[in-house]
């Protein structure tokens, strides 16, 4: 049975936790949506269950969380996690708290700590305020962010105003003084109330010592860096053994594809990048805003292109365009173009012979491997911090995915993706 348990709010965010955990050292599955009742456990020490709840209506956002949650019961799960993203992206409404504070309610467990810290991309929590690189979050490009405009850097506030209970605060101080002392402080929160505690980390020893701390608290929630702890706690317990590999993915060959709906910073510069080697079709929405045509241009780009080189078909664009397309569409019609043209893109390449597939984006991940079928994906060897190649299952054909997050991967992201696979098979 699996020992850790995840749900996840969007398809890069789970993909990016499954990655920190084969990373050190647990075999993992991440399973899209929520698995059915029944459905066949996967062989693996953790299962990440990759929901689209990020952006939807609280109450549609719990309802789908506590129905993952209890099939992870069901499953045999010791431990369960909420993974959320980096820069905790949300509204002030929800999602992260509601959902944490129905999985709390669920597990009877009463607390739980918050925590998105991933200092290895720039990811830091310093006195309950999260800063991107040097920048707080609200000054850090994300305040311009499409669907989840982040505008205030205090976590503490920004959960304060999605839960009914109150947040507490474990700071740096008391972080540096190791595992026992965030252990009594997060006990001492408990006893005065608190349902949350915000928890500050700047270093990855950080990160472990949350993780160590946190060993019998039935709930954690945060990105994935903190879950580097975790796996040492099941082998301190006996309950997971040391394994060789467990990333190994089947070989796959193929032609290679990216598919980019991003806006994020990371993502633009990476489609930048890709133009001084790669094909690249930069897809104009504002121009044509209809999704059947759109994919249409791309497909009949992409047919002459494939197998040479790896091609690259964007829908990414700077905060402005993004903007004029939301105010000629609206914001979620805007969104849904998007994700419709390049899913039907994504379905095309794939019918078109491409097995090695990276897609940039929370949202357009969620779509793709949804108009694929994917049903599972078996997480491998990192590519970048955050960001493995899977093997996909249920899709009908051997495929290799790379599930990017916006903020995530170094510039040249998208040809050194490939060239690990190249390597791979050398």
């Amino acid at each position: 049975m699996p020992l850790l348990g995840s749900v996840a709010d969007d398809f890069t965010g789970a993909t990016d936790l499954c990655s920190m955990l084969v990373r050190n050292g647990m075999r993992t599955v991440q399973l899209i949506g929520v698995p059915a009742p029944g459905q066949t456990v996967p062989d693996a020490d953790a299962v990440v269950v990759a929901l689209k709840s990020r952006t939807t209506p609280a109450a549609e956002a719990v309802r789908d969380s506590l129905a993952a949650l209890s099939w992870l019961r069901d499953a045999g799960c010791r431990q369960f996690f909420f993974k959320y993203c980096s820069t905790f992206d949300s509204t002030d409404a929800g999602n992260i708290g509601p959902v944490g504070d129905a999985m709390m309610e669920a597990l009877g467990c009463g607390f739980t700590l918050a925590c998105p810290a991933f200092p290895t991309n720039a990811r830091t929590v310093y006195q309950g305020h999260l800063f991107v690189g040097s920048a707080l979050l609200n000054e850090s490009g994300m305040e311009n962010h499409p669907l989840n405009p982040m505008r205030d850097a205090s976590l503490v506030r920004v959960l304060g105003r999605q839960t009914p209970y109150p947040v507490g605060l474990v700071p740096f101080a008391t972080v540096e003084r190791g595992a026992g002392a965030i252990r009594d402080a997060m006990t001492a929160l408990k006893e005065q109330g608190r349902h949350w505690a915000v928890v500050d980390a700047v270093s990855d020893a950080h990160l472990f010592a949350i993780g160590e701390a946190a060993a019998k608290h039935a709930l954690i929630t945060g990105g994935s860096g903190v879950a580097l702890g975790l796996p040492e706690n099941f082998r301190r317990a006996g309950l997971l053994p040391v394994l060789a590999d467990p990333g190994a993915l089947p070989m796959v060959h193929g032609a290679t594809a990216v598919v980019a709906g991003s806006c994020s910073r990371a993502t633009l510069q990476q489609i930048g990048i890709a133009r001084q080697s790669l094909p690249v079709l930069q897809l104009d929405p504002l121009a044509t805003p209809d999704a059947a045509a759109l994919a249409a241009q791309a497909i009949a780009w992409a047919k002459g292109l494939l197998g040479a080189k790896p091609v690259v078909v964007a829908a990414s664009a700077a905060p402005e365009q993004v903007a004029a397309l939301q105010q000629k569409l609206g914001r979620e019609a805007a969104g849904t173009l998007i994700e419709e043209a390049l899913a039907t893109v994504a379905e095309a390449l794939v019918g078109l012979g491409v097995r090695r597939l990276v897609v940039a984006g929370g949202e357009t991940s969620g779509a793709v491997v949804t108009r694929l079928g994917v049903q599972s994906l078996r997480i491998g060897a990192e590519i970048d911090p955050g960001v493995p190649w899977t093997y996909a299952e249920g899709s009908g054909v051997p495929l290799l995915m790379a599930l990017k997050s916006g903020n995530f991967g170094a510039p040249d992201f998208f040809s050194k993706s490939f060239a690990m696979l190249e390597g791979a098979a050398a």
